[in-house]
């Protein structure tokens, strides 16, 4: 009886070498798949090279991609130069800080006291008149801007043209 037991044990024994050598090869599969997932979820961030004060025009040059390492860092910046390239800034970016979207701007279309076309278009009656601009602005917003004949302000959207279509009352 007693050389079943010892054989049963040493078959035991060689199954659960097996079982820890799987374990550990599954082990070592599932650090492979982690890192490729951590590989993949690498988040990038979008900071400027030197200061960019406001105003100022952000341009693919002056900025560079870096790989974020802080898990806690706050949300709403910019993860890639196509992003900000173009855009104004409202406020001082400093170098090697991120950039976060609500610090930049669209560039203005139309700027104020400068010239801009007036149009009023209602099916079949179209008015065009010179205007001046009370307000900068983007194209999409809509502004104040004064006819320069008759003096009267009237409220208008930008176009992606620089005129301005004005709104019936």
């Amino acid at each position: 009886m007693m050389f079943r037991l010892i054989a049963a044990l040493r078959r035991a024994k060689a199954l659960s070498a097996t079982s820890h050598a799987a374990f550990a090869a599954c082990a070592v599969l599932a650090g492979l798949f982690a890192a490729d997932a951590a590989l993949a979820d690498t988040r990038m961030a979008v900071v400027p090279k030197r200061t960019i004060y406001p105003g100022e025009e952000v341009q693919a040059g002056q900025l560079e991609e870096v790989e974020v390492t802080n898990p806690n860092i706050v949300k709403g910046y910019a993860e890639s130069i196509g992003q900000v390239d173009g855009l104004i800034t409202k406020r001082t970016l400093l170098a090697g800080r991120v950039i976060l979207v609500s610090a930049l701007r669209e560039p203005f279309a139309v700027s104020r006291g400068t010239t801009v076309q007036l149009v009023f278009d209602n099916g079949s009656l179209m008015l065009r008149a010179a205007g001046t601009p009370l307000q900068d602005a983007a194209v999409g917003e809509l502004i104040k801007v004064r006819n320069k004949d008759s003096g009267v302000i009237v409220s208008g959207t930008v176009m992606q043209d620089g005129t301005v279509h004005v709104v019936a009352r």
